[in-house]
Formats: C-alpha cells, structure tokens, sequence
C-alpha cells in the first residue's frame, strides 16, 4: 500500500515501518476512529491510498512524517477523535455512523425460539372494550392469553400471568401499542437463566389489521427492550399472527434498526453508548404466520433504517464537518454503494454559472466552499413508468446573513433537514431498487454566511428560468436555492411531478408544532398520495391552504417578486414563491418540515426520509 517511487523509503525496515503504522491507523479507525492524513496536492500518481470508510487518504510521506515525529500540529491532527477542518481548509468528508450488527431473522413457532433464547418478548393484544363498558374504571380485568403465549404461561406456572397482574395499571394488559413490562427474570436448575417482558400490541380489532405506525411502534419497543436487559445475547420476540399485517416485517426492522441508532461520531471514552451492544440476534417469531419472504421484507426495512440512520447523521453533524463538499462526498458515496443503479452528477460554479442559476449562486457567494449542486438519479431495471424529482433545502448553516438571526442560531446546522431527508431516502432507493420509477434527488448544497461577497438586502438575483427577485431579507435565503433546484428538477431533468423538502419556515412551526410537516400543494392527487404515505410511514403531515390572493405580497416594485412576503401567513407565502419555479401543470408539493426535524432532548429525527422513500416506492406501481 505503499509507493515504490517514494525517495524516503529507505529498505525493508523502513517499509515494515510504516506498514505497521498503517495497519495501526486501520485497525484503530475500526474500533473508534482513524487518523486523519490529508492528502499533498504534489503526492505521485502511482501513490496507492489507504481509504476508510471516512474516506480518509493516507500517502507514504504522511506515514513517514507521523513515524518520525513530524510538527505538533501534524501529531496534534493525528490525534483528532474525528475529521474536521483545518485553520487553511474545510472538512472534505463527514463519517456515516455504522449500521448496527444485531442480526434480526424470522422463523417459525416452536420451543427451541424460546430455549435458545436469553431474553424472550411476548406480545399480546388486549380485548377490544365493551361499547357499553365504563371507560373511567381503574380496574384491570386479568389478563387472557392465547395460543403460544397460553403454552408459555402454563410452562412458567402462570409467571406470565402474575407479571401482567403486578403493572396491570401500567401495561393495561398491552392496550397501548409499545408499551413493555419490566422483565422477569426464571431461573431453571441446570439451565441459564431467562428474562421474559411482556410487549403491548394495542387493542385487537377482529375487523381491523396493525396499521404501519403501530408495526413500527412494537418494533422500537423490542429496539430498547433489547438495550435495556444488559447481558442479554439473543432475544426471541413471540407474536400472535392475526391480524398484523401484511407490512409487519419491514416496517419491524425499519423501526427496529432505527431505535438502535446512536450518534458516537463526535464521543470519545467513556462518552460513547452503543445501544444493545450485548445483543448479537433478535428472532421474529409469527404464531401462525408466513415467513415466506420475510428475509427480503427485513432487509427492505433495514434499508430504510440505514437512510434515515444518514438523515440523522446529516442533520446532527456540525459545520466544521459538513459543508457543501463533504455533503457532495456523501452524495458520491450514497451513488458509490447502490450497486450502479445511482448515479452522481455535482455541478460547480462553473456549471451553475452557464445555467444561469444566480438565485443559488447569490446565497452561495457567502460560503467558505465552492457551491455544490447534487443531482442524484435513480434508474430501475425495466420498463420506467414514471419519472418524479425530489428536491431539498441544502443549507448546511444559516445565520440568517446580513439580517442576522438572533435566536435559535447553535440549531442552524438543521436548516439542511430536507437534504438530508432526500439523501437519506436515496440511499434506501439505491439499495431496495422499487421498480418502474426514474427519480432524480437535487440538493443546492451552501451556507448562508457572511462577508464581503455575500448578498444583502435590495440586491436583485435572476433565477434560471430569468425571473428576477428582489432580496428583502438575506434569511429568506433557501427559498431561493430551491428556486434554481426547482427548475433543474422541472426542465433540465424532465420530471413528471416533484416534492420538495425544507425546513422553510419559523411560521409552519407555529401552525402545526414540532411533530407534523405542512404540505403545500394545488394538485389534490398528489395531496392524497403524500397523505397515504404520511400515514403509514407516521411521519405525519397535514395539508395547508395554498391561499392565491396572497401572492401580492410578493410583488416588487422594481423585480419580478421579492423574497419576503408580509408578517403574517408567511409559510403560506413562501410555498407561493415557490411555485413560481415550476410548471403550473405538473403535481407540485412544497413540504415545511422544520418542526419536526429537530427533537431538543435527542436531536436530529430523520423525519422526511421514510416518507420520501415510500413516496417513490410507490409512483413505480
């Protein structure tokens, strides 16, 4: 992994050298993080590389430097828990949390899945209520298992039972879709030990399948029953199989793999938390049910998982990681991993200047890095029956410009949420390959920054489509990368009809609080299909007025339009300027997501990439 050319190595003893260190750095960038090496721009052709999974370059000479001793400030990089910038330069990668390694199969009913088991799950309905019945009462009648959980109670002497009995208040005999018991723990002369939980399903409905939120409910209840129970190794999830749906298992494992995702990135020591560490396999199994295609169905939810767990990560990294280039470097990598069915096309100053997208380039002129615009295409084997566009908000950071935020400015790295949605959907398409649908994902990645070069307000930007806008609040910033988005997305890609994602506006977080998006949109068909897709990825939206007599707020008295409207109704607004930048007969959605992007005791919810996601899934059918 060396160069041969390379003048400072001197002998054999010199190349066991630095083959060591590098083994070194690989071998510690696998447990916790590799050192970073910066690649010399006068490094030979023939230097092979060492590449991470961060994507980090190391050369023969960085080696020789390192083993030497090299300058504080080269031991001091060397040293850094994870890659950011330098004093002369901006970070060119950001690392992507690692999947998680449980392994999660599906099998059928028997006793070897709960005497192979360290910890067993048992999920049970609680009987629909009585119409007549007085809903006010704090009594709990006991508890009435049914087929294989019957068995298993019997096999315990009613532990089940009691165990039920004892947090009856609590779990209300599992009438609340998620909700667990605290664990009992059997001991068996001759046997390990086993702890048994009790896992809610909700409340059986005879006439009614689980619905997908509540699938994905039960599936993050066996995510943190796993992490909670230490020292478990393998884990045996009993279910009854009426009535949960024919979507049980992959929307098991998306919300399974997703309650397993911790963000270590930026953790060193005793700081790091891997949830479910003890845990090596989780077994499915469906009383009744068909694993017949289970195995594929997990690994579509898990693909899912891994797009959102990339939401997550996007969303959560700071801005001395993430800038438009390295957000570039994970739209290459996102294109790199799908097997070839994406494709990665960046677009520099160069090229935006040609397609004149001075809307784009008036925000980006602030930035510390280059712009860079993402185009992602997915194409499917087979025939294409659609062709959609995906578009979101790039902002990586956004301190307002030269109208200043005053507030809220340490949450600005969240104002790039509908990138990451977009990305983090891309990456579940490119490894679950839907068919029939051709998607193009666009990003305007920048920053709204500020220094001499940066727009201010009253100057007068021309969009690619030649409208002109004039700028009367430089915080009104993405609406005007997305205008140029927009177009692409519309003439240049040729899509059918497009949503869009962005945290756009302070006014939707009014409306509708953190946990539901806006959804804008004239076209009543594609309001329908964005509200199914809500409701069964429970990433919940709800559709607002597109009020046409409020685009007289954005006329200009020397431009086209502005980028600002009144005080009031601006979320309605800004979906308006919106709509200027794409034909006014194509399906068209402007998504707000600012709410619910950002939870203040987690952080980053990777709200919008399982929407997006089932969105497209569903066009090709």
């Amino acid at each position: 992994l060396l160069d041969p050319s390379d003048p400072s190595i001197s002998g054999p003893r010199e190349i066991m050298k630095l083959s060591s260190l590098a083994l070194g750095l690989l071998l510690r960038g696998s447990s916790t993080h590799a050192s970073a090496f910066t690649l010399p721009s006068s490094a030979p052709p023939t230097s092979v590389l060492i590449r991470t999974a961060n994507a980090r370059r190391i050369t023969s000479s960085s080696l020789t430097t390192a083993i030497r001793g090299g300058s504080t400030t080269q031991r001091n990089m060397a040293d850094r828990p994870f890659e950011t910038w330098t004093f002369d330069g901006p970070c060119g990668a950001m690392e992507w949390t690692p999947s998680p390694s449980v392994s999660l199969t599906a099998g059928p009913a028997g006793d070897a899945a709960v005497d192979d088991a360290d910890l067993v799950i048992v999920g049970v309905f609680a009987p629909k209520k009585d119409k007549d019945g007085d809903d006010e009462s704090d009594e709990v009648e006991a508890i009435a298992f049914d087929g294989a959980a019957k068995e298993l109670d019997e096999k315990l002497g009613g532990a089940l039972t009691e165990l039920a009995a004892d947090n009856s208040k609590a779990f209300q005999n599992g009438g609340s879709a998620g909700s667990v018991t605290p664990a009992l723990r059997v001991a068996t002369p001759g046997a390990k030990s086993k702890r048994y939980v009790l896992l809610g399903l909700g409340t059986y409905d005879a006439d009614k399948p689980v619905d997908s939120p509540t699938l994905m409910k039960i599936g993050s209840a066996v995510s943190s029953a796993c992490h909670d129970e230490k020292r478990a190794a393998s884990a045996s999830v009993l279910l009854p199989g009426d009535r949960l749906g024919p979507s049980l298992y992959r929307d098991f494992a998306t919300a399974f793999y997703s309650g397993l995702y911790a963000d270590n990135r930026y953790r060193t020591g005793k700081k790091i938390e891997v949830k479910a560490e003890d845990v090596k396999s989780v077994r499915l199994v469906v009383e009744g049910g068909d694993a017949d295609g289970a195995a594929a169905d997990i690994a579509a939810g898990m693909n899912v998982a891994a797009g959102c767990s990339l939401t997550k990560d996007i969303v959560n990294a700071p801005h001395n990681v993430l800038n438009s280039e390295s957000l570039a470097d994970t739209a290459r990598r996102i294109a790199e991993e799908s097997g070839g069915c994406i494709t990665a096309e960046i677009l520099g100053k160069k090229e935006c200047e040609e397609r004149g997208m001075g809307a784009y380039l008036g925000v980006a002129r602030g930035s510390e890095t280059e712009p860079q615009f993402i185009h992602l295409t997915y194409k499917p084997e087979g025939e294409v029956k659609k062709k959609v566009g995906c578009v979101g908000k790039g902002l990586l950071f956004d301190t307002g410009g030269y109208n200043i935020k005053t507030a809220m400015m340490e949450l600005m790295k969240f104002d790039c949420g509908g990138s990451a949605a977009v990305l983090g959907a891309a990456r579940a398409v490119g490894q679950n390959k839907p068919d029939g649908v051709e998607v193009h994902f666009v990003v305007a990645a920048c920053e709204n920054m500020i220094n001499a070069r940066a727009v201010v307000p009253s100057d007068i930007l021309t969009a690619s489509n030649g409208k002109t806008i004039e700028v009367l609040n430089t915080d009104a910033e993405g609406r005007l990368t997305l205008a140029d988005a927009l177009v692409f997305a519309d003439k240049e890609c040729g899509c059918e009809s497009i949503i869009e994602l962005s945290t756009l506006t302070g006014a939707c977080m009014i409306s509708l609080g953190k946990q539901i998006c806006g959804v804008w949109t004239e076209d009543d068909d594609l309001a329908k299909e964005l509200d199914e897709v809500s409701k069964a990825t429970g990433d919940k939206s709800w559709r607002m007025p597109m009020a046409d007599e409020y685009r007289e707020q954005l006329k200009s008295k020397i431009a086209d339009m502005t980028n600002l409207g009144d005080r009031y109704g601006g979320a309605i607004t800004a979906a308006l300027f919106l709509t200027e930048f794409v034909d006014k007969k194509k399906p068209f959605a402007h998504i707000d997501i600012a709410g619910p992007v950002w939870d203040d005791k987690t952080g980053a919810t990777g709200f919008g990439a399982k929407l997006v996601a089932e969105w497209v899934r569903r066009q090709g059918e």
